[in-house]
């Protein structure tokens, strides 16, 4: 692999914190998600996501080679694998790969996508974000990942942490948001109070330092779907977020902001 760029060619590839299989995953490459890769130590390379711009090591064994004009290419790509649990494509082998909704579909034509040399077989039918509509669609898209448990620096159907989850969710929906809860706070416009929430309002939450450590996705000025264990529907207050279980206040609310009029 001669360039700089690569695109994942597995369903789900860990990205982590150093160059070691023992590291810390920070954060998980999805199908066909392209990169930039900054640096190389023998299996080890440093990537930068080119969606979100977040870096981590990876197995370059888990990347196929990627032009620049590709990689350009996929800067707005707007076909994914749908909500769905058995979105499988099929390899030349006929070996089968199981993507996570959210997923890209890279170079899509007459029902084959593409990761490098490699040619991809759909048994689904894409989904294309930019034919949503945010309104009408952001409940059901939230509620689809019901009860995903929370995985730290998970993006995947079968685990997300806090911000993963918001990242997925608006993703379908063709808006495009930063990977950490504290950089997802930096975007959107300020909600003043809570009674003027709207469905699909995203809420920030912060620690005893004033550092946002927690994200969710407001389903009405009362009720917030965040991931804490598992992604769950809990009742939300001016205080934050009421524990059912724990009976107590888990997340102190910051902020909420708004990324669609």
């Amino acid at each position: 692999m001669g360039n700089q760029y690569g695109i994942c060619r597995i369903a789900v590839a860990p990205l982590r914190a150093e160059p070691s299989d023992k590291s810390e995953i920070v954060s998980q490459l999805l199908y066909g998600e392209h990169v930039e890769i900054l640096q190389k130590d023998e299996r080890w390379w440093l990537i930068q996501n080119g969606y979100d711009g977040y870096q981590g090591w990876m197995d370059f064994r888990q990347l196929a080679s990627l032009s620049r004009e590709q990689f350009i290419e996929m800067a707005n790509y707007n076909f994914l694998a749908p909500l769905n649990f058995d979105n499988v494509l099929i390899a030349v082998d006929g070996s089968q790969y199981h993507l996570s909704p959210g997923s890209n579909l890279p170079f899509l034509a007459d029902g084959y996508c593409y990761a490098g040399e490699e040619k991809f077989k759909l048994n689904f039918e894409p989904h294309d974000n930019s034919k949503t509509d945010f309104k009408t669609e952001i409940e059901s898209t939230a509620k689809f990942f019901q009860n995903v448990p929370y995985l730290w620096g998970g993006r995947n159907l079968f685990g997300l942490d806090c911000s993963g989850f918001v990242q997925t969710v608006f993703k379908m929906l063709n808006i495009k948001l930063n990977r950490d809860a504290s950089q997802q706070a930096e975007q959107g416009e300020l909600v003043g109070f809570l009674a003027e929430v709207k469905p699909g309002d995203v809420a920030f939450f912060d620690n005893a330092e004033g550092k946002i450590t927690h994200v969710g996705i407001m389903l009405s000025p009362n009720e917030i779907i965040h991931s804490s264990a598992k992604v769950k529907i809990d009742p939300i207050d001016d205080q934050g977020i009421f524990n059912r279980e724990l009976g107590v206040y888990s997340h102190k609310l910051r902020i909420i902001k708004r990324f669609l009029h």
